[in-house]
């Protein structure tokens, strides 16, 4: 595993400062320790309610398969059709994380859905965020709908569905050269061929019907219906992520596929708060002193971490064997890529075995852990179990973290090499 820095002294961040002083107030390891774990439960308890909605067709259960990376064959994946499938409000829950759900909407202006009474029907205020889509112009019951949500006081996000469709249809008009064929002419259409302009002109449109309409600066986001690392499906991701209440981020954060680093980035930065408290948890509760080390910690609750950061990043085999089966690649080259244990293989033997080599390095870190909180010099075992813990399960967040990119990679090289792969009919 990867070691801190040696010039990098741990810092704790401010509020959980606050919480490790709050807890520790009495000096009692073991009491603050299980308020910790209270508090680390109720945050893996969060839940978060994403609506999708749009008129029918639109796009929306390709959308809600999509934003949890599922397959039309996997367990869980929304129903698909040219007519309208959802005739009520129908929750989603993420396979891994389910108090995280996307809910399909039926679709406005239906003859059971009207406009005027639409958010009373499919009860506005159970979601945390709307997404409306589109699969071509934003229609006025789309911007009426968005006004009446942003006067409610939630955020709502434009998303222009099947724009791979869009790309398809007018490559049609150009040879293999990427020129103009002559017989379909148009002096709205560039001679050359280009992705990036008719992206552009798609975008453009959007957002000057939503204008007109009264929506002052909107954003319009461009996904494809299959491939999610294109177009703007990963700033789609970045901005949901941005705009949540810090105390629901890491539950949309958890249940993302990786579709770009950046999304990757941002999930270990969130683990990475909670792991001094995750650290001060296992030293307290039902602590127990391991063989040949002076530090007492929870061992079992470390292999439930351990599994916990392998599954938050896509490395369990229940993930891996998803990813293989949406990306058409065997799972052992995934697999081979991956240089941490795999969630399987996390066994007490092992956290014992990774906490041994990673003494050493924390007793350096045990002064700066009794600056910043006082009290815990009371309690000697922690000044070495403390950032013990905490050294270890920094490395492993650093090493998942890493894999998870790599195995990005190895995702994003094959839609490269072969970029009709995910190519499937409407």
């Amino acid at each position: 595993m990867a070691g801190l820095d040696d010039k990098e002294l741990p810092k704790i961040p401010e509020e959980d400062v606050e919480a490790l002083q709050a807890a520790l107030g009495t000096g009692n390891l073991i009491e603050a320790a299980v308020k910790v774990k209270k508090t680390l439960d109720m945050a893996d308890k969060i839940t978060l309610d994403i609506a999708v909605t749009g008129e029918s067709g639109s796009g929306k259960s390709s959308f809600v398969k999509a934003i949890w990376g599922l397959g039309d064959r996997d367990e869980g994946a929304a129903a698909t059709g040219v007519i309208e499938t959802t005739m009520e409000p129908t929750a989603y829950p993420h396979p891994r994380y389910p108090n995280v759900r996307v809910w399909d909407l039926p679709g406005i202006d239906t003859p059971t859905f009207k406009p005027d009474t639409y958010l009373k029907q499919v009860k506005f205020s159970h979601y945390d965020f709307f997404i409306i889509i589109s699969c071509n112009r934003f229609t006025c019951h789309d911007i009426s709908l968005a006004q009446e949500i942003q006067r409610q006081g939630k955020k709502f996000y434009f998303v222009r569905s099947k724009v791979d469709q869009d790309l398809a249809n007018e490559k049609q008009l150009y040879d293999e050269r990427g020129i103009l064929k002559q017989s379909s002419a148009s002096t709205k259409r560039p001679r050359q061929y280009s992705e990036s302009a008719i992206l552009d002109d798609i975008r453009e449109n959007c957002i000057k019907g939503l204008e007109k309409g009264g929506v002052a600066s909107p954003r319009v986001f461009l996904v494809s219906r299959w491939d999610l690392g294109k177009y703007d499906f990963p700033t789609l991701q970045e901005t949901l992520v941005d705009e949540l209440p810090s105390h629901k981020r890491l539950a949309l954060l958890r249940s993302l596929s990786h579709v770009s680093k950046e999304t990757v980035e941002k999930k270990k930065k969130q683990l990475q708060t909670q792991i001094w408290l995750k650290s001060l948890a296992s030293c307290g509760v039902t602590a127990i002193p391991l063989p040949g080390l002076s530090i007492t910690c929870d061992v079992v609750m470390l292999v439930t971490t351990l599994k916990g950061f392998c599954r938050d990043f896509g490395l369990d085999e229940k993930s891996l064997t998803a990813l293989a089966r949406r990306d058409n690649k065997p799972i052992a080259e995934l697999k081979a890529v991956i240089q941490s244990p795999l969630s399987e293989a996390i066994t007490q033997d092992l956290v014992i075995k990774v906490l041994t080599k990673c003494v050493a390095g924390a007793i350096q870190y045990s002064t700066t852990f009794l600056k910043f909180i006082p009290v815990l010099g009371s309690v000697v075992a922690a000044a070495v179990s403390l950032p013990t813990t905490y050294f270890m399960l920094q490395s492993f967040l650093d090493d998942v973290a890493a894999d998870a990119l790599r195995v990005l990679e190895v995702v994003m090289e094959g839609a490269v090499s072969n970029p009709e792969k995910n190519s499937r009919s409407p």
